[in-house]
């Protein structure tokens, strides 16, 4: 019998072994230098008289295990990896083959054939900061956590989406995902939208972590010490009495961040495979198929099952239009117009409280695109007016809710232009 390669271990056996054979030792000083017992020892020397060398060698070397995958199943699972998952992990790669291939194989034996094939390669992650570990919050809806994510999500796909905007939102307590939908920006208009949703479907937070982007927080050297400066966002969630909370790195909100990794891998790769190549289409997956499905792998039960989240009462329902609209101040001019976004608004002589020149009025526009003036509680009544409009004379002093005495001359806006 060809003699096989010895290992370093099974040398120090053969000196052992010559020397218990010669005399030179006991069996007992032989088990104490290999760490075997007597026993192991006696088989060992009857091996090596009969075999010599091939005796102390194990004699499964060489042979094929007995779970080794089939050579063609490994290729036929090469082969679907190479077609249809080439940029995949294995993790995924096994759970797509199982789901959909159905080749009952584990996840183990996945990522060796990955790595004997050259499809995968494990990495190893290196830490060059140390960051300490972070308790998870005891109750749902507590603390979540809030970010957008800029990618391209469509893999180019889409030549009219080179990149969108990721908004989601992650519960601190449960690792679910409890909102998330594309947009096209992390601006305004998006958020507020991606707020009202949430807000509509889980209530309200106790408090929201995010990070310093100017959407969420004013990020000027005088705003450290006047608190009075605030974003619309921030207006917002005061409103409702939601708490912020500013992370100072990346890290500190590592729940959020680690979900966009998963995403950026997961859900780019699903959305794929589904041929989803919109925002709108993105959208409708992310909520009937890939939050739901998530959440049930992903997710942990919390300590408590309190739901801290508030519900809405009706008169806040109602109010939701109002609060989630961009609220800007403005002077009334003398002849009772307002300028706002380089338009003019003619406030109309009748109204339902009573309106003086120069009164500061808060202009609400609205997601829906439309424009409201409001000053204390009351909407006034007004319309656009086509042109800047030509200075006057003469012009009532005040606004009130009836008739008034006076009489607006044949120039004056009430007369020129004709409202509904």
């Amino acid at each position: 019998m060809k003699e096989r390669t010895m290992t370093t271990i099974e040398k120090l056996r053969l000196i052992t072994m010559q020397e218990t054979l010669a005399g030179t030792i006991t069996n007992l000083i032989a088990s104490k230098k290999l760490n075997l017992s007597i026993r192991q020892i006696q088989r060992l020397k009857k091996r090596f008289k009969e075999q010599g060398l091939n005796g102390l060698i194990h004699s499964a070397r060489g042979k094929s295990g007995l779970r080794r995958i089939n050579i063609n199943l490994e290729n036929n699972i090469v082969r679907i990896i190479k077609e249809n998952y080439h940029d995949f992990g294995p993790l995924m790669v096994w759970e797509k083959i199982k789901s959909i291939h159905q080749i009952n194989v584990g996840k183990e034996t996945i990522r060796q054939i990955m790595i004997r094939n050259n499809i995968w390669k494990s990495k190893r992650r290196k830490r060059t900061r140390y960051f300490s570990w972070r308790e998870r919050r005891s109750n749902y809806g507590e603390l979540i956590q809030f970010d957008g994510s800029y990618y391209n999500w469509f893999e180019s796909r889409n030549k009219n989406i080179p990149e969108a905007c990721l908004l989601a939102s992650i519960d601190d307590a449960t690792g679910k995902i409890t909102h998330a939908v594309f947009d096209y920006n992390e601006g305004v208009e998006a958020v507020f939208s991606c707020w009202w949703e949430y807000i509509k479907v889980n209530g309200i937070p106790v408090s929201i972590y995010l990070d310093k982007f100017s959407t969420y927080k004013i990020n000027h050297k005088e705003a450290t010490d006047n608190k009075n400066l605030m974003t619309q966002f921030g207006r917002v969630v005061k409103e409702l009495g939601i708490e912020l909370i500013y992370a100072h790195s990346p890290q500190a909100k590592g729940r959020i961040e680690r979900l966009f990794q998963t995403l950026q891998d997961r859900l780019v790769k699903e959305m794929r495979l589904s041929n989803i190549n919109t925002i709108e289409e993105a959208n409708v997956f992310l909520k009937t198929i890939f939050i739901p499905w998530y959440n049930k792998k992903y997710s942990v039960m919390p300590k408590s099952d309190i739901n801290c989240h508030r519900k809405l009462d009706p008169s806040t329902t109602q109010r939701l239009i109002s609060i989630f609209a961009k609220h800007y101040t403005r002077s009334i001019n003398n002849d009772f117009t307002i300028r706002y976004n380089t338009k003019y608004y003619q406030l109309k002589s009748m109204q339902p409280t009573t309106v003086f020149k120069k009164d500061r009025v808060l202009i609400e526009e609205r997601l829906n695109k439309t424009i409201k003036i409001r000053y204390k509680k009351h909407y006034l009544k007004f319309f656009e007016l086509p042109e800047k409009p030509r200075k006057i004379n003469s012009s009532p002093t005040i606004l009130t809710a009836h008739i008034p005495n006076w009489k607006p001359p044949v120039n004056h806006p009430w007369r020129q232009y004709v409202t509904g």
